[in-house]
């Protein structure tokens, strides 16, 4: 009998606990598959500027607070806290004023491996000595940084205490698979599928419903925590279609493949039907309005920019006529944002079997991989006045 994990409804506390990207360092480890991640969020630099622009800037005697909410545990954090860090002392330079004291908060669920994501902190430069110092020594930070374990749909700092807020590739992820999507009574039992894509309207319909509550409660909490002239440079899944069951680029990651080899695993007799009907992925690409319409109703935060970005492929590889390493990198992408809830729900040893049921699958369909896998981005700049 092969090894399974706890067959349980996540619920949201549950799921709190475990939803991590995979830590480590190791060949599916999110620190090795964020090259993806990175080149997004580069393309997005010019956007993220624009944000900071718009900060108010305060009395140099005043420490300067960044926090990247939904860290994870790659270089790729530490890389966007020392621009925004960067160009605001530009602007402070530009106004001939010194720059102040810099903090930054990196915030991720409990299970997040901050342990990874520390040691490639560079050193705090000459600590004890001034900010001039700081700056000057290249190949060491110029900020006091910090890990804050917690859920970004609950409070996590102190009132008035943050000047900028950055999320990226976080949002989507929801607090809970919704309950009537595990419950074998309700309209809206996503049976046969582990994602959402192409299933039917009561089923989107939920998810919609949960990514508008942890939204509004993000932003609830984002209002009591920001100072006022704070921003907020937001970044997740979107999708382009108006049909909620076209989940885009989410779609083809965890509705194709990684679906078929779900299917796989039962009709090999690996897990049953009810196995593979209890896991859902807890996301949702939202569309424009979807977003739109719940940041307007909170009423807390000014719409600088909101708008869908082309994001391009989460795959990087290096030889595209390999249909191998194309393979290999759609199951180690899969692997590196999904394998912690798939260990968990199913145990290590099967989800090895399902992963190389993914690279197979991609494999033998990876040109059109490389043609239609692409990723669109909802981009959120909001200023709190």
């Amino acid at each position: 009998m092969a090894p399974t994990g706890d067959n349980v409804v996540v619920s949201k506390m549950k799921l709190e606990r475990m939803l991590s990207m995979k830590g480590g360092k190791g060949e599916s480890s999110y620190a090795n598959n964020s090259q993806a991640q990175a080149q997004h969020a580069r393309s997005m630099l010019h956007l993220l500027k624009e944000t900071l622009d718009g900060v108010q800037l305060n009395s140099p005697e005043v420490p300067f607070v960044v926090v990247d909410l939904g860290c994870s545990c790659g270089s790729n954090t530490i890389y966007i806290v020392e621009v925004i860090i960067k160009h605001m002392i530009e602007r402070y330079e530009a106004l001939g004023s010194d720059p102040p004291e810099f903090s930054a908060f990196f915030s991720d669920l409990p299970s997040n491996d901050f342990n990874t994501l520390f040691q490639h902190l560079p050193p705090l430069a000459n600590h004890g000595g001034s900010m001039e110092e700081c700056l000057a020594a290249n190949g060491h930070r110029s900020y006091f940084a910090a890990g804050v374990p917690g859920s970004f749909y609950r409070r996590l700092f102190p009132a008035r205490s943050i000047d900028v807020f950055y999320s990226a590739f976080s949002l989507h992820w929801l607090s809970q698979v919704p309950e009537t999507v595990l419950d074998k009574r309700s309209t809206a039992y996503n049976k046969g599928r582990v994602f959402i894509h192409g299933a039917n309207e009561s089923i989107t319909s939920a998810y919609k419903k949960q990514f508008q509550s942890d939204l509004a409660e993000f932003l609830r909490s984002r209002s009591m925590e920001m100072k006022r002239g704070g921003s907020m440079f937001l970044v997740c899944l979107g999708r382009t279609s108006v049909d909620p069951t076209d989940q885009g680029g989410a779609g083809l990651l965890f509705g194709t493949h990684f679906q078929d080899a779900w299917d796989d695993l039962v009709q090999e007799g690996l897990i049953t039907s009810e196995k593979r009907d209890s896991f859902n992925i807890p996301v949702y690409a939202p569309s424009l309005q979807d977003f739109k319409e719940v940041v307007e109703a909170d009423g807390s935060f000014t719409i600088n920019k909101l708008e869908v970005f082309k994001g391009g492929s989460p795959l990087v590889v290096n030889e595209p006529d390999d249909e191998t390493e194309v393979g290999r990198a759609l199951a180690t992408s899969c692997r590196s944002v999904s394998g912690v809830l798939v260990d968990a729900h199913i145990g290590e040893w099967l989800s090895e079997k399902l992963f190389l049921r993914v690279e197979r699958r991609a494999t033998n369909h990876a040109k059109e991989l490389l043609e239609q896998l692409q990723f669109f981005h909802i981009v959120a700049s909001l200023s709190f006045a």
